[in-house]
């Protein structure tokens, strides 16, 4: 039984192929090269930013300790939040004692300064030139252990 229905054309053959005109691409302007430019060199700017940030606060310049008598301890910060303290560092009874500024970033070394404030203590730290910004520390010393100091 034949079927009275038209049979569609076959799909493009290769004749149909060849004569169809080569697509041509669409050309970016001058605006969109001039925008695609200020991002590249924001985003590089950005990427610099972070990198010269993470390399200050991963390698430390000078590492040492210190031993005295914290006097002041606290946190502060608007946005970062970060523990500042400052100790004394007496050599000889009845001299003025020499200030030593410190910052602190671990919430677990920051207790225990807290409960060693009043006693003689013994503290580990690093120095990390070069931090960008404050957000991360007031001072260039970053404490990373605290002991109590023998008497």
């Amino acid at each position: 039984m034949k079927d009275d229905l038209d049979q569609p054309p076959r799909a493009y053959t290769t004749a149909d192929v060849a004569s169809q005109p080569e697509p041509t691409r669409k050309r970016m302007g001058w605006k969109g090269k001039l925008w695609l430019s200020v991002f590249v060199i924001l985003l590089l700017a950005v990427l610099g930013f972070a990198g010269f940030t993470w390399s200050a606060l991963h390698y430390a310049y000078s590492k040492g300790d210190r031993a005295g008598f914290v006097q002041k301890f606290a946190q502060k910060g608007w946005l970062c939040k970060t523990w500042e303290g400052q100790i004394a560092m007496a050599n000889l009874p009845g001299t003025t004692p020499e200030m030593f500024d410190f910052s602190v970033r671990n919430d677990s070394v920051a207790k225990e300064i807290l409960k060693s404030m009043g006693q003689r203590v013994d503290i580990t730290y690093e120095e990390h030139s070069g931090v960008p910004t404050s957000c991360f520390g007031e001072t260039k010393y970053f404490v990373t252990g605290v002991r109590p100091a023998p008497q």
